[in-house]
């Protein structure tokens, strides 16, 4: 197996080692979210696969627990890893370990060995069924060829089965003249309707690569993570039919935060808390308080939405966490309330002068749209209304087969220039949490995605001649795309060259070739900003300091 370096994120802990934790203050407008306006919101208690007991590790905090939660044994502790369910009808979750005895205690986890545990439903008791090698942080995805992937820090394993064999190799990343952001550890990635994927970085950075194992490309200028001081980690992405979602760890202040986006480059962060301490509660009222959530993951339906997070959680401070002590860590299986499948109906645009909303609620298995929603609690709109009890109510119903269509008064909605979902938030006959996102007709969602490389600029004897490599990350072809050059002169941006991009197919590349007669100076550096305008997304702007040839 290979043995992998980890001495960057050693380092790290080390700095930290004297760090304990924070209580972040929250925004005062996060005290009126109603209950469903925050992720946190859709963790269901946990069902129990076996009596609770003391007879296990961990402190007085966490006993008594059902161990076939998830996974865990005497012999070694967990961390991380995902589960993807099989064809098999199976579910595999993809983990990694290190001795429990080890020297180093929970610092082992730098020599962890990543194992394929299989169980018979999400929940669990998973049970280790072969090695995959060795590596931390796992994520596991599947790829357009039916091909599995796990990634590790610093490199993959990839294998036609989930079962392996597994070979390993090492992911190959283009920053494309980007700083890169924090480092390329704990990637997440998602997979697009085409098969190339989405890939967020631990420091927040956007990558894209055509296939899963092919190179990752930058696209991100800074990190796309909540403007606050946070100590970020552990971030999660995945895509649903609707839009694509991210959670990310304040690993510092124990509280994770959620965003969504509709392309995968441009996110918007939600109001309330994701996760934090406190999440692990049993059917029965009983609570297992787990003293850290990290590696958050979640286990998908056929339409992209999350059903079931998993956690890697441990007892007390990882420091304190020593050989044969009686603390350790585990991986463990919290349900989620999935949203509901609704679309709006009509193709004319909301605003706030609109009289009528109609909305469709999709029968599906479990769920009766005509007989489990408690209708005078429902809101829609803009997903920053309803979050907060506000939004669109309902004036009628019809129904239209199993489905049911909802007529909203359009009062009250909310949406703005920047929604690209409506949310529905309410509760259900049995006051249990309800809610469902859906596109909106008249915003584009699957748009060419062209970005940048930093100009390169050649001073001549009447002119200079700028040279640029655009290429085009989005899923579909690009129309001819206007582009503008621009130098900072006194705070001000001053025009100084424009063309335009012929039509590019997806991860297509060309070189843009363009000249000015602004009056560069050889040798000195500029700042200098690069303008892509696509019609129905939001303007790709580069700025760079570009040193003049």
């Amino acid at each position: 197996m290979k043995k992998i370096c980890y001495l960057s994120l050693f380092v790290i802990s080390c700095n930290l080692l004297n760090a304990q934790i924070i209580e972040r203050m929250r925004p005062a407008e996060w005290k009126g979210l109603v209950y469903g306006g925050r992720f946190m919101d859709r963790f269901q208690p946990i069902p129990f696969k076996s009596e609770l007991t003391s007879d296990t590790w961990g402190a007085a905090n966490v006993l008594p627990r059902d161990v076939s939660n998830g996974i865990e044994d005497k012999d070694y502790s967990y961390w991380g890893g995902n589960i993807l369910k099989g064809d098999d009808g199976k579910y595999h979750l993809y983990v990694c370990r290190w001795r429990e005895d080890s020297p180093k205690g929970h610092m082992e986890w730098f020599h962890s060995i990543v194992v394929h545990a299989v169980a018979d439903n999400a929940i669990g008791p998973y049970k280790v069924n072969d090695i995959v090698g060795s590596g931390h942080n796992p994520e596991a995805f599947r790829l357009k060829d039916g091909s599995y992937v796990v990634y590790v820090i610093d490199g993959y394993y990839h294998s036609k089965s989930f079962n392996g064999p597994w070979e390993y190799d090492n992911f190959k990343f283009d920053p494309r003249d980007r700083p890169i952001i924090e480092g390329l550890s704990n990637l997440s990635f998602a997979r697009r309707e085409d098969g190339s994927f989405l890939m967020v970085c631990r420091g927040g950075g956007i990558w894209f690569s055509k296939d899963g194992k092919s190179t990752y490309n930058q696209v991100s200028n800074t990190s796309v993570y909540p403007p606050v001081d946070g100590r970020f980690e552990d971030p999660v992405v995945w895509k649903t039919n609707i839009q694509y979602h991210m959670i990310v760890n304040d690993w510092y202040g124990r509280i994770a935060y959620y965003l969504r986006s509709k392309d995968g480059v441009n996110w918007k962060v939600d109001t309330g808390e994701a996760y934090m301490p406190g999440l692990a509660v049993y059917e029965d009222g009983t609570q297992v308080d787990w003293f850290k959530y990290e590696r958050i993951k979640v286990l998908q339906d056929d339409l992209g939405r999350a059903y079931q997070a998993n956690f890697a959680v441990i007892d007390t401070l990882k420091h304190e966490d020593r050989p044969r002590d009686g603390h350790s860590s585990k991986n463990i299986s919290i349900p989620l309330t999935v949203g509901r499948q609704i679309q709006l109906l009509g193709n004319k645009k909301i605003t706030a002068r609109s009289k009528r909303i109609q909305l469709l609620i999709k029968a599906e298995d479990g769920f009766n749209p005509h007989m489990d929603i408690d209708l005078k609690s429902l809101r829609f709109g803009a997903p920053d209304e309803v979050n907060f009890g506000r939004g669109s109510v309902v004036a009628e119903t019809k129904k239209q087969g199993d489905d049911l269509v909802i007529i909203f008064n359009g009062k009250g909605n909310g949406f703005k220039a920047d929604n690209f979902v409506g949310k529905l938030l309410g509760k259900t006959t049995k006051g249990n949490l309800l809610f469902g996102y859906t596109r909106l007709p008249w915003v584009t969602y699957n748009a060419p995605i062209l970005s940048a490389r930093y100009p390169e600029i050649i001073k001549g004897s009447e002119k200079a001649n700028i040279s640029v490599e655009i290429q085009n990350f989005g899923q579909v072809a690009s129309s001819v795309t206007p582009v503008d050059i621009y130098v900072k002169e006194k705070n001000e941006y001053l025009k100084i060259a424009a063309a335009k991009i012929q039509p590019m197919q997806p991860f297509e590349r060309v070189e843009l070739k363009l000249s000015s007669k602004y009056k560069f100076i050889k040798g000195n550096n500029y700042n200098i900003k690069l303008s892509i305008r696509i019609e129905g997304n939001t303007p790709n702007d580069l700025e760079a300091e570009v040193k003049v040839r």
